[in-house]
């Protein structure tokens, strides 16, 4: 399969994942735990280092990582994190704690970005920004693994399907194939499993 271009310091709202293939992008609990053993493009996270301005993010996200910086703490600019209750944070250095709505927390980072790419970590946030026409590119990393819960990129049961145009060369209504198989499989007495 042929990765994308590389990611480019346009000014842009990107909505910034990786997903497992079942798309959720966090386990139960936010739990991050499954996010190692996978191999990336060489180059990726210094990649999103140099092109990224500032961080929109959520306070239940916020709350689960305890504070860590994005990419492994290689990228150092102004975080802002989306809460209704400001009054109970623990400050941090870097860290803004907005109360206001999504649209006014994207220009608030887009005008710290100084040009950047604004990074949405949170698929809550990234649903409501989408709906208001706010998301200028989605760009996820699929990982090989099936998670069967957790927090999901795009969770809208009541909404109506979103089309998305692929980003680089070629037909962008084409489908993406990828093609895994399992490493583990269910023994024979496991229950669940069929026989013959």
């Amino acid at each position: 399969m042929v990765d994308t271009e590389p990611q480019v310091a346009g000014g842009k709202v990107l909505w910034h994942f990786t997903m497992s293939l079942d798309g959720f992008v966090a386990g139960p609990n936010h739990a991050m735990d499954w996010m190692t053993g996978f191999s990336f493009r060489p180059q990726l996270a210094a990649e999103y280092v140099a092109t990224t301005g500032a961080v929109l993010g959520g306070r239940d996200g916020w709350d689960t990582i305890n504070g860590s910086r994005p990419y492994g703490g290689a990228w150092e600019g102004p975080i802002f994190v989306l809460t209704h209750h400001p009054e109970d944070v623990t400050p941090a250095d870097g860290v803004t704690f907005l109360n206001c709505d999504v649209a006014e927390a994207v220009r608030i980072g887009l005008a710290a970005a100084g040009g950047k790419n604004l990074e949405v970590f949170s698929p809550t946030i990234g649903r409501q920004l989408l709906e208001l026409g706010l998301i200028d590119e989605i760009d996820l990393h699929i990982a090989p693994i099936l998670l069967g819960a957790g927090i999901r990129l795009y969770d809208n049961p009541s909404g109506v399907p979103i089309r998305l145009h692929r980003v680089g060369e070629g037909d962008p209504t084409s489908v993406v194939n990828v093609r895994y198989r399992p490493t583990t499989t269910a023994s024979p007495s496991a229950p669940g499993a069929s026989a013959g």
